[in-house]
């Protein structure tokens, strides 16, 4: 118990990031499960307490929303990078 790090501490240093970053373009790739890893590029639209929500440009015109949450960011689920210097915006180490 001793070496957990509280996760509401990382997941607040997410949501209070993420909040800075609203209306901004960011890069979200996301693992599917079965080796399905989806790389989207889009408009940080909204940030709520427990989710943020990326819009992103489909075919025709057309956008979608997706919601991610920041436990998936926490873990590495979900992975977001910058636009311009493709660097990742949150790198959380992760030992064993």
């Amino acid at each position: 118990m001793e070496n957990e790090i509280p996760p509401v501490n990382r997941v607040d240093e997410i949501h209070e990031k993420l909040s800075a970053l609203q209306g901004q373009k960011v890069k979200v790739k996301a693992n599917m499960g079965r080796s399905r890893v989806v790389e989207r590029t889009g408009v940080l639209v909204q940030v709520h307490p427990s989710l943020f929500i990326v819009e992103v440009g489909e075919r025709r015109g057309r956008t979608a929303r997706q919601s991610y949450q920041y436990v998936d960011v926490l873990t590495g689920t979900v992975e977001l990078f910058d636009i311009e210097s493709g660097e990742r915006l949150f790198d959380f180490a992760f030992e064993e």
